[in-house]
């Protein structure tokens, strides 16, 4: 699981069509991701959760969230994907709360309202008018109630896990704790644990506890004291493991 990408402008705007999907494995971005099918199907897993997509909905990942497209390859797969730079949408309007949204993942629009949005969002050249749009497309969504329809999950052991892990990130988290919790052996939790996520146990741990002292770290929490509450004992291990994860130390980020 790798950091894909990079984010130099306040938004990238694409679209896209083809058949085999350019989608990576499981991977994570430092900025905010619109997904808007338009045709094809597709399946998002996002950590814990699948979502099986029909034309016009819109998927919203919030930075740092693992997630993968699992494309079906047999019909053409149209998307728009909108990059938006981590911060700028809640900085810009901070009464609107325009990315409040993003605390859900689903949401499933009107066709012609989303229509009258893509449609100048995809003719117009203008950065700046371009920007207008899309953020009429986030006070849409947050005008909408969230919808989770088609969810899938995990099975209900790795789902059970997952949970005791973000729910008690700053403990013991080895794989034989965890796998004792489902009552499986370690060897046969390790395996299903990889078929279910696409990841191990330990690389699972390591990202969503990095993930959980960014957090911290942004929020103006010291860097020894995340790293702590994270469940690093070893600074120096977290400090190695956060420059790989994210290409910056931890005090660049807090900058």
């Amino acid at each position: 699981m790798l950091k894909e990408g990079y984010l130099d402008e306040n938004y990238h705007y694409f679209h896209l069509k083809d058949t085999a999907g350019n989608e990576r494995d499981y991977h994570y971005h430092d900025f905010d991701k619109i997904v808007i099918l338009l045709s094809g199907r597709v399946d998002y897993a996002v950590e814990n959760e699948v979502y099986a997509l029909k034309p016009y909905d819109v998927l919203l990942i919030k930075h740092h969230l693992v997630h993968k497209a699992i494309v079906d390859k047999s019909v053409p797969y149209e998307r728009v994907i909108i990059y938006l730079k981590e911060g700028r949408y809640s900085a810009l309007m901070p009464e609107a709360g325009l990315t409040r949204c993003f605390d859900q993942c689903l949401y499933i629009p009107e066709k012609k309202s989303l229509e009258n949005i893509l449609s100048p969002l995809e003719g117009s050249e203008n950065e700046i008018i371009r920007e207008t749009y899309i953020i009429q497309l986030l006070a849409t969504l947050n005008s909408l109630k969230s919808s989770r329809p088609e969810v899938h999950y995990y099975d209900t052991k790795t789902e059970e896990v997952l949970s005791y892990i973000n729910e008690n990130i700053a403990s013991d988290l080895s794989v034989e704790l965890l796998a004792q919790r489902v009552h499986l052996s370690k060897y046969y939790f390790m395996r299903q644990f990889k078929k279910s996520t696409g990841q191990t146990v330990h690389s699972y741990v390591r990202q969503q506890r990095l993930f959980h002292a960014s957090r911290l770290i942004r929020q103006g929490c010291p860097v020894t004291e995340a790293a702590d509450k994270s469940g690093f004992e070893d600074y120096s291990v977290f400090y190695k493991a956060f420059k790989e994860n994210f290409g910056c130390s931890p005090k660049e980020i807090k900058a």
